[in-house]
């Protein structure tokens, strides 16, 4: 069959390597010159597929992100944070995941907030006592918060490609983000305590250099979400709006935004949206394809052929999901598994919103998940550690923090449902 053959495609491109748009391009193109379909009538339905102003939100927080990176905004949420919990034995953690927690709900990229934070982080954890190993696997689970507190790049791409209500996707994922902090920052407490090697914090000596003032950073999140919720603005506006208000107080306040980072920001940016576009226009003539080949009924037949009880399908389906996430980023997982597991999940009486959460959680934690983990590379960079040395810390983290949270999110759906139907999104 035409369909096993493009799957083949897809999953061994994925194995070698090859870059993400180029092996959807390719599983297309397999159908295309074996399946008999016509090219001229895909490629036109790719591009109308693209024409949204949805879309245009992605670069704007991608670049908001690398201004807030660049500028000092993310150093001083850290400042603020660490006033608040960082006078603990452990402090210095829960700042990490609270501070990716804030920080994530500016720029809406899990890959920002783990290098803006990660990169402040990692050095004062260090400092203060802790392994490397654990630092790492910490600062890369905080580092997915990114996508899960609002606004997020991975819910707009979901809901454009689902077909459903940004804002509800963006509320969607809140309580499990909540939930993920306060499991991480146990997990790090309990860690301290048992390490003698991590010392309490102490107050930073008079001659230190002063903390940038907090305020101008503060206001950010409050601004971007409230005119959000407010119904002031739509995200794209928002997200447009984030870019703007960073780059006076990068250049102004905290002035340590230049004019050589603004060009590569935008460089960054450009090239950011480039790959993205390619990549949605492949999974959009992608998912056609499997849409017109039945492929979410024939999974959803292989499946129902192995069992019938919903509670088993449902663990299939997140097991499909976490695998993605191990092979693939955030972004091509969450373009590749919305078309085709959207329709089963539906069938399965899963409203759409809750899947939103689903694959929120599953994709976050299938990029920090052994032995691809894409997010916990990243991680090892920036906290320079040792991949191996992280790996003990991480699966504690998957089995005591996401693990529980992925059992709630998906057998509880009011966890992501309660906000969006108080709010009226659904």
């Amino acid at each position: 069959m035409t369909i096993i053959g493009a799957l083949i495609v897809l999953v061994s491109f994925l194995i070698f390597g090859i870059p993400i748009p180029l092996t959807f391009l390719a599983s297309a193109a397999f159908f295309v010159f074996f399946g008999g379909y016509d090219s001229m009538s895909l490629i036109p339905f790719g591009f109308s597929k693209m024409n949204s102003v949805v879309l245009l939100t992605i670069p704007l927080f991608i670049m908001a992100g690398a201004v807030m990176d660049k500028s000092g905004i993310g150093e001083s949420l850290v400042s603020v944070v660490e006033k608040l919990v960082g006078r603990l034995k452990g402090g210095l953690g829960v700042v990490t995941v609270i501070a990716c927690g804030v920080f994530g709900a500016i720029s809406g990229s899990s890959s920002a907030t783990l290098s803006a934070i990660g990169s402040i982080m990692a050095p004062r954890l260090r400092d203060n006592g802790y392994h490397p190993g654990f630092s790492g696997a910490l600062i890369a689970s905080s580092g997915v918060l990114g996508i899960l507190i609002p606004p997020s790049s991975l819910m707009i791409l979901y809901a454009w490609v689902g077909g459903q209500s940004v804002l509800a996707s963006f509320l969607a994922t809140v309580f499990p983000g909540l939930i993920l902090v306060a499991l991480f920052s146990a997990i790090n407490l309990y860690y301290a305590a048992r390490n003698p090697n991590i010392k309490v914090y102490r107050k930073p000596p008079p001659d230190a250099p002063k903390p940038p003032p907090a305020l101008p950073s503060l206001l950010m999140p409050v601004i971007i979400l409230g005119t959000i919720y407010g119904g002031i603005l739509t995200p794209t506006e928002a997200a447009a709006l984030s870019f703007i208000y960073a780059l006076p107080v990068g250049f102004f306040i905290y002035k340590r935004f230049t004019f050589k980072n603004l060009k590569e920001t935008l460089i960054k940016g450009g090239t950011t949206t480039g790959v993205i576009m390619i990549m949605l226009f492949s999974v959009m003539i992608l998912s056609r394809l499997y849409i017109m080949e039945n492929l979410p009924q024939s999974i959803l037949a292989g499946m129902t052929a192995i069992s019938e009880n919903k509670i088993v399908l449902l663990l299939m389906i997140n097991l499909f999901i976490v695998i993605i996430g191990m092979l693939m980023d955030d972004v091509s997982g969450v373009l590749l598994c919305t078309p085709i597991l959207l329709p089963i999940a539906i069938s399965l009486g899963v409203h759409p919103i809750h899947f939103a959460a689903i694959i929120g959680v599953n994709l976050g934690m299938g990029n920090i998940t052994p032995p691809t983990a894409p997010l916990l590379y990243l991680a090892g960079r920036v906290a320079n550690a040792e991949v191996k040395d992280m790996l003990r810390p991480t699966f504690v983290l998957i089995g005591f923090a996401w693990l529980p949270t992925l059992a709630l999110t998906v057998f509880f759906p009011e966890l992501s449902l309660f906000l969006p139907r108080l709010l009226g999104f659904t």
